[in-house]
This record gives C-alpha cells, structure tokens and sequence, in this order.
C-alpha cells in the first residue's frame, strides 16, 4: 500500500522526540476486593483498568501535554471531525506476565510503527514511535494490579487517536487527541471450542484495493459487523472475507490474519498487498516457521482451492491468528456453497506447535533470539 501524502501542517520541528508523560493523581482507584472481583473472570474487553494515558496534538504547536491520569469520559464538541469523517486509528497489543513474575509487552516498537502507517494512510499526525511505547508501558505498570491470574491471561492495551477538531469541511482536521486505556483480558472466544468454525461472506468485503485495508482504522471494522453478525447467527464464531476484485481469493477474517498448513510440510498465508492488515502475530509467526525449516510461501489462495485441498487430505490444518486470540485452529468453513472440515475439525500439530512456541516467547518460558519482549521493570 502506499502511504498516502503527509499535509503539510502535519509537520513539526518536534516531530521525532520522545515526550515526557506527567503523572496526575488517581483521586477515586477501584478497591482492591473490587477489582479482585472483576478480574476474577474478565472475558474479552468487557472490564477497564483505573488510569489512561493522554495526549494532545494541534497545528503549529505538535504533540504536548501527556499525561497520565484516571480513566475518564472525554467531552467531545457535537461538530468533532472524528464524528464526521472518522478520522480514528487504533492498535491492539498486550502485556504478558513473564516465568518470573515481571511483566512484559511484545513487539511493542511494531505496534507503534504499524500505527504511524495507519496514521499517514488517514492524514493524521505521527506519534513518535519512543512516545507510544512508553506511553503503553508506563500504563502496563501503573496498573499492573489489574493483571487476571486466569489461564492465559494478558493485560489488553488499546492506543488508540481521533480528530476532535470542531469542523464541518472535508479536510484534515488540525486537533488531535491520542488515548491508550487497559482492559484485563481472559480467553477471546466465548465458545471455547478446541476449534472455530467460520462463515465465508459472499455479499460483503472487507477492503478494496487503494482503500484502507492495510490501516488499522474504526472503519474497517465497522464494515465488518454486519457480515460478522451473520456469520454468528448461522452458528458459526468469525467470517472470513474474499477480494473485492474477483471474490475468490482468501483475504483475511474480520479481525485475524490467515495460514494453510499442508501436508508436504508448506506454509502459505495471502500476502500483504494493501488489503490486508499487516498483522504483528502474522509476521513473528512467518518467522518463527521459517526457523523450524517449513517451505513458507506469502501467495494468494482460493476459495475453490482451500476446498478442494482440504477434501483431498493435502491442506491439512489453517490457523487464524491475531494479538486477541493469538493463534486460533480453524475446523469447520461453510458457505452458501456449502461446507467442509480441515483435517480432523481440530487442532493440528504445526498449529500447536508454532502456537507454543510464540506464547512461550511471550512468556518468558523459551529464549528471545529476536528481542521481541520488553520487560516492564
């Protein structure tokens, strides 16, 4: 995808220095039998930790005023350009808690990175990539109380930024305000199936080539949720989305990146071609088949073929994989043509395997060759 051009009053002499974030006080925190209780089984984006981070971008004056203080409403005017013209980019990341009890974020420098890009596609300001990290380690630690003992538990941080400029005019906007809050996270998927079954949407796509499929903005999302509700309403856990140029090849699930595991030991996941969101998870997992010796292969799929492959036995697992989910075996697919299982509807080796390797990274449980975990010391 190219990025597109960076108006001009988005520049800034400031622009590549690290902030200094300002603690404010916590008047009101959450009682600790409270938030014991709360985060006894916290489920998926449901609960919110005490504090957020701000800060505050304008024409002419850049980034200024972080802050980190309580979580709060924000007060918006009727006329906010976000409102309007949905000028609004997010990133999904996680803090882990490490063997030896610390606590650590994943790649975090990717996280911030991936935001700039979904910044420049929208027309909005860069956050120094410094100033974002620190931004969601400096939230990580200061509540770090809010971390769920259940299995697999994570601390899930949503940087996210919109226009609050007060404009009515199809322009950029010349206000920004950057946010990152904390949701203790327990298991994604409400089923708890040792599988997920998917629905492939035949009447909707997910992005089209030139539009922001490679940006991690509301939008894409939004569009997502009809086909999403149908695919639920039919019994099935995610859909999963064709291009929008021939409606035959595989893409991307509404919020996961896609991988085929074949029997000759191969692995093909479609390639980043300005459609599909440059996964975090994705990549780590690319590279950690690559390290197992696995032929990996970054090529479009079909429809067709995934079925024809699964029934002859020669694709034998797919995986989905994601920051919320992690890596997630796919079992079942169903469409309006009909339905088929890969492999034994279960998971499969390969998946497990790389799915073990990349949480015991995570987790401090096996080395880092690559630098990927950042202890929150």
């Amino acid at each position: 995808m190219a990025d597109a051009p960076k108006p001009a009053s988005m520049a800034h002499p400031k622009a590549n220095l690290a902030l200094d974030i300002a603690r404010l006080p916590h008047p009101a925190p959450v009682p600790g039998d409270s938030r014991t209780a709360a985060i006894a089984d916290p489920g998926f984006g449901r609960v919110f930790t005490d504090h957020m981070v701000r800060i505050s971008w304008s024409e002419g004056q850049g980034w200024h005023g972080a802050t980190l203080g309580p979580r709060e409403p924000i007060s918006l005017d009727p006329a906010a350009a976000v409102l309007h013209y949905a000028q609004e980019i997010f990133e999904g990341m996680k803090a882990y808690r490490l063997a030896d009890g610390a606590m650590a974020l994943f790649r975090p420098h990717e996280n911030a990175r991936r935001f700039n890009a979904s910044a420049r596609r929208l027309a909005m300001p860069e956050l120094p990539e410094e100033t974002f990290v620190e931004a969601v380690r400096q939230l990580a630690i200061a509540d770090r109380e809010w971390f769920p003992q259940v299995e697999g538990g994570s601390l899930y941080l949503r940087p996210f930024m919109f226009a609050h400029e007060p404009f009515l005019g199809v322009r950029p906007a010349k206000q920004y305000t950057f946010l990152a809050i904390a949701s203790p996270a327990g298991n994604y998927f409400k089923s708890g199936a040792p599988a997920v079954s998917i629905w492939v949407s035949a009447d909707y796509t997910r992005a089209a080539p030139g539009g922001t499929g490679a940006a991690k903005c509301g939008g894409n999302y939004a569009a997502s949720l009809v086909p999403q509700a149908e695919a639920i309403a039919l019994g099935h856990d995610q859909v999963v989305f064709l291009d929008a140029a021939e409606r035959r090849w595989i893409e991307e699930l509404g919020g996961m990146n896609l991988f085929f595991v074949f029997a000759d030991g191969s692995l093909v996941t479609p390639p980043l071609s300005g459609t599909i969101l440059p996964g975090i998870t994705r990549d780590s997992l690319l590279q950690l088949a690559r390290e197992e010796g696995l032929d990996v292969r970054e090529e479009r799929y079909s429809l067709d073929q995934w079925r024809e492959d699964a029934a002859s036995g020669k694709l034998i697992e797919t995986f989905a994989c994601g920051t919320a989910a992690v890596v997630t075996p796919v079992g079942r697919v169903a469409g309006k043509a009909g339905e088929f299982t890969i492999g034994s509807g279960g998971p499969g080796q390969t998946t497990q395997r790389l799915r073990e390797r990349l949480v015991a990274i995570q987790r401090g449980n096996a080395p880092d060759p690559h630098g990927w975990v950042l202890r929150l010391d």
